[in-house]
């Protein structure tokens, strides 16, 4: 991965410099270092068509589909330059980083012809239906049922903590086909349109003051069979398949969002004189540390994911940044004292204090702690499941 360094890549990651700098400085400023996903929609939105017209919204991606073919090397350096000029999180990125690559690898011509154009440009977001109240982690114990009709299905169910489902244009499901069916198996991949009859997206208000997770409600909701990804019933290997794209590229950009907490905790602390303190020394001298072994391990989990598949690096990601990252949190807020109790407004924190409340969550969604060692020790180390009951 030292090739993101190299010489020839000078020019490309000039030019995606030079093209950030002047769009974040410029009619997008507004946006610049916006943490939260759902405010400014109307921009957020346009910002999504800016980067699609210029080519650097999927540059993973063919160019027949709106990308660049970069490399490995050349998307880790747009991340990078993506975090340093502060871009915003992208309210595309479910559409990007996950179903994009997910129907490049698995989707029908029809389906990549209908549905990638419009992500690759901008003028789709996407959310995610995975989770539900009863299946946050466990993802084979899902209890929403598609029941087959004609041209498709009929969707009756509860989805939580939906990402930006509030403002999304498309949702992917992951729904029981076969009546009777348990755990992973029974179940369909399913592409469905928010705007119908059926669907009820509510706002899910945060401890922080934000909105950006929904729970979706179906009722008799319509998917049609054409925006099945795969077969029936062969949802949880469609799935599980997304989800190896999640310790994807884009891990490198929100290194590089930690980075920045980390300065402006440095910085806090030297200018509240917390940083005279020997332990606040130390706990600094860790997470810097910490970062420094995230990165490599995240570089070393590319080097052979060109594939989307999930390496063993991969399979330790989630669990080791989401514990640093609530450590560091716990390390903003020693630092800040009282001032870190003050918000925003009557109803926001921002800053450090938001990012503090906002870790608290790292732990537990896209799969607990538990859930990602189970991971490790029955798909990277091929230990035996233990039974249950």
């Amino acid at each position: 991965m030292a090739q993101a360094y190299a010489p020839e890549l000078k020019a490309f990651r000039d030019e995606a410099a030079t093209w950030l700098q002047a769009q974040l400085s410029g009619p997008f400023r507004a946006i610049r270092g916006q943490t939260n996903q759902v405010d400014n929609v109307e921009q957020r939105r346009a910002w999504e068509a800016a980067l699609g017209d210029a080519r650097w919204s999927v540059i993973g991606w063919p160019e027949a589909w709106g990308g660049r073919g970069a490399s490995i090397a050349q998307q880790i350096v747009f991340a990078e330059e993506y975090a340093r000029a502060k871009g915003p999180p992208r309210v595309g990125h479910l559409g990007v980083e996950l179903l994009g690559p997910t129907l490049l690898a698995m989707g029908s011509e029809d389906q990549k012809q209908r549905f990638l154009p419009d992500i690759a440009a901008g003028r789709a977001i996407w959310c995610q239906g995975y989770s539900e109240p009863g299946a946050g982690s466990d993802l084979a114990n899902v209890k929403t049922k598609a029941r087959a009709e004609r041209d498709g299905y009929r969707v009756d169910g509860q989805k939580v903590w939906t990402s930006m489902g509030t403002i999304a244009d498309w949702i992917f499901v992951v729904a029981r086909t076969e009546p009777g069916s348990v755990g992973n198996k029974g179940l369909s991949f399913l592409l469905m349109p928010m705007d119908q009859p059926g669907v009820d997206a509510r706002p899910i208000r945060q401890m922080t003051g934000e909105a950006e997770f929904a729970e979706v409600f179906f009722d008799d909701a319509e998917a049609l069979a054409i925006d099945r990804i795969g077969a029936e019933g062969d949802g949880w290997r469609v799935a599980m398949a997304l989800l190896a794209f999640e310790r994807g590229v884009s891990t490198l950009a929100q290194q590089m969002s930690f980075r920045t907490e980390l300065d402006e905790i440095v910085a806090a602390a030297k200018a509240n004189g917390a940083a005279t303190d020997p332990l606040i020394r130390q706990r600094i001298a860790q997470a810097h540390a910490g970062l420094t072994i995230m990165r490599a391990n995240a570089l070393r989990m590319l080097a052979n994911g060109e594939d989307g598949a999930l390496s063993g690096a991969g399979f330790t990601y989630k669990l080791y940044w989401s514990r640093w990252h609530v450590a560091l949190g716990e390390l903003a807020m020693d630092v800040l004292g009282q001032d870190g109790e003050i918000g925003a407004s009557e109803e926001r924190f921002d800053g450090l204090a938001n990012m503090f409340l906002m870790s608290r969550a790292d732990t537990i969604y896209a799969g607990t702690d538990q859930i990602q060692r189970n991971i490790i020790a029955e798909r990277g180390l091929g230990l035996p499941r233990e039974p249950r009951g």
